[in-house]
C-alpha cells in the first residue's frame, strides 16, 4: 500500500528538488506534480492525523492479545483486636487462620486468538481506508496542480497581448500626430489597452490565489512562499478502454479493498462472539494455617449458562456481516460508476481540445494577424481590427481552459481508478 512508501516518495521528492535548484542555478524551489503529490502525502496535516488511527487500532492489537491477569487473595481470621493480652506466638499458631491463595482465569473458545484476529482485521481494513484518503489527496492536490498551471499560462498570455497592444497603440499614437487617424479612433485603442492592462492585474491575482491553494494541500511547511511549478498545459492522449479501466479500478481502488476486508473484519467478529459464548474456568489455589496445620486447597468457579449464551451478539455480528456484504456491493457499482463518468467526461473534454487544434485556434490567430496587418495599413478599420483581436483572445484563453479541464478530467480518472498509471 502506498502509505508504506512514503519515506522513500519523500527522499525522492528531496532529490527531485535539490536536483533542480542545481539545475535552474537558482534557489526558488521547484515542484513538479509528482513532487507536489509525495509532498502532500508526508506533510499534508490532515492526512497525518487520518494515519493516526492505524497506530491507534495496532495498540487496540496489543490490547486485544493480553491474558487476563492472575489474582492474589490474603486473609486472616480471629485476629485478637479487642484483646491485645493474646497476641502471642502460640495465639497465631494455634488460634488465628491464615489464607494465601492465587486465581487465574482460563478462558476457553480460544477468545485471546479471536480478538486478536479481529483487531488485526480491523487494522487491515483502516489501512485500506487511509489509503483512500491518499487517493483523495491525489486528486485534490493534481486539481490544484493544474489550477496553478492554467493561471501561469494565462498570465502570460495575458503579458504576450499587452507587449504585442503596446506596439499597436504606439502605432496609433504615430498615425494620430501625423494626421492619418482621428483622436476618436486613437481613444478606442487606448480604452482597449485597459482590457489588457486588467487582464495582466486578474492573470497575476490568480497565480497567487492558485499557489496558495496547492501550498495549503501540500501543507504550508512542505515548500517556501516563493515556490514555482514545473510543467505545462499539454494534451496527453488516453488510449485505455473504458472495460479495462473498470476492471483495474476493482483492483486498485482502496476503498473497494476496505469494503472487502469489511466482511473479513466482520466475519472475525462472528468467530469472536461465539468463542464469547464459551464458558470460561476460574480456578484458585490456596494455601491456609489453622489450629497448628497447613493444608492447600484448589478452587474452581464456572457460569452456568442457562440464559445468557451469548445470543444477542451472535446474531447481531450475524446481520453486520450481511451489511459488510452489501456494502461491498454498493461499493462496486460506486467504483464501477466512478469510473464511467469521469472517462465520458475525458472524452467530452478530449472533443472540445480537438476541436481547437484541429483548427480553430489557429484561424483565430491568422484572422487576428490579418487583421493587424490590414490595418496597419489602413485595409480593414480599428473596429474590424479590434473585434478581430478580441475574438482572438477569448478563443486562446478558451482553449487554455479546455486544456485544463481535459487535464483535470484525466486527474479524476486517475482517482477513479485508484491509480496514477492507466493502461
Amino acid at each position: 500500500m502506498r502509505s508504506r512508501y512514503i519515506p522513500a516518495f519523500a527522499v525522492a521528492a528531496t532529490l527531485s528538488l535539490l536536483l533542480t535548484g542545481v539545475a535552474t542555478g537558482q534557489n526558488t524551489t521547484r515542484i513538479t506534480l509528482e513532487d507536489a503529490i509525495h509532498l502532500a502525502l508526508e506533510h499534508n496535516h490532515a492526512l497525518k492525523a487520518a494515519r493516526t488511527q492505524i497506530l491507534q487500532n495496532q495498540a487496540q492489537e496489543i490490547t486485544a492479545n493480553l491474558r487476563p491477569n492472575p489474582t492474589l487473595s490474603a486473609d486472616s481470621q480471629f485476629l485478637p483486636f479487642f484483646s491485645p493480652q493474646d497476641f502471642s506466638g502460640q495465639n497465631l499458631d494455634q488460634t488465628q487462620q491464615f489464607d494465601v491463595g492465587i486465581g487465574y482465569l482460563f478462558e476457553r473458545g480460544r477468545k485471546r486468538q479471536r480478538r486478536l484476529q479481529a483487531a488485526r482485521d480491523q487494522t487491515a481494513a483502516t489501512r485500506a481506508q487511509i489509503a483512500d484518503a491518499e487517493r483523495t489527496l491525489d486528486f485534490n492536490v493534481g486539481q490544484q496542480f493544474i489550477g496553478v498551471l492554467l493561471a501561469e499560462s494565462t498570465l502570460d498570455f495575458a503579458i504576450r497581448n499587452l507587449k504585442d497592444f503596446q506596439q499597436t497603440v504606439d502605432i496609433g499614437e504615430a498615425q494620430l500626430k501625423a494626421g492619418a487617424i482621428g483622436e476618436g479612433d486613437y481613444l478606442k485603442i487606448k480604452l482597449q489597452m485597459l482590457q489588457f492592462e486588467t487582464d495582466v492585474s486578474s492573470a497575476r491575482l490568480a497565480r497567487v490565489q492558485a499557489l496558495v491553494a496547492l501550498r495549503e494541500a501540500l501543507g504550508f511547511n512542505a515548500v517556501p512562499a516563493d515556490y514555482e511549478v514545473v510543467g505545462d498545459l499539454a494534451y496527453e492522449p488516453l488510449k485505455a478502454r473504458l472495460e479495462d479501466l473498470q476492471v483495474k479500478a476493482l483492483k486498485e481502488r482502496p476503498d473497494f479493498r476496505a469494503a472487502d476486508l469489511g466482511i473479513v473484519a466482520a466475519q472475525s467478529q462472528i468467530l469472536l462472539a461465539k468463542a464469547n459464548a464459551k464458558v470460561d474456568i476460574n480456578a484458585t489455589y490456596a494455601l491456609s494455617h489453622v489450629a497448628g496445620s497447613t493444608s492447600t486447597s484448589l478452587y474452581t468457579s464456572f457460569e452456568l449458562p442457562f440464559f445468557n449464551r451469548n445470543q444477542g451478539e451472535i446474531a447481531r455480528t450475524g446481520y453486520a456481516l450481511t451489511q459488510a456484504q452489501e456494502q461491498q456491493q454498493a461499493t462496486s457499482d460506486t467504483v464501477l460508476g466512478d469510473v464511467e463518468n469521469a472517462y465520458a467526461t475525458l472524452r467530452s473534454n478530449e472533443e472540445v481540445v480537438q476541436l481547437y487544434t484541429s483548427g480553430y485556434l489557429k484561424q483565430a490567430q491568422e484572422s487576428r494577424d490579418i487583421s493587424e496587418y490590414a490595418y496597419k495599413r489602413g485595409a480593414v478599420s480599428l473596429l474590424d481590427f479590434l473585434d478581430a483581436e478580441r475574438s482572438n483572445r477569448a478563443v486562446q484563453l478558451a482553449y487554455r481552459q479546455a486544456l485544463a479541464s481535459y487535464m483535470t478530467a484525466l486527474e479524476q480518472l486517475k482517482q477513479a481508478v485508484g491509480t496514477r498509471s492507466l493502461p
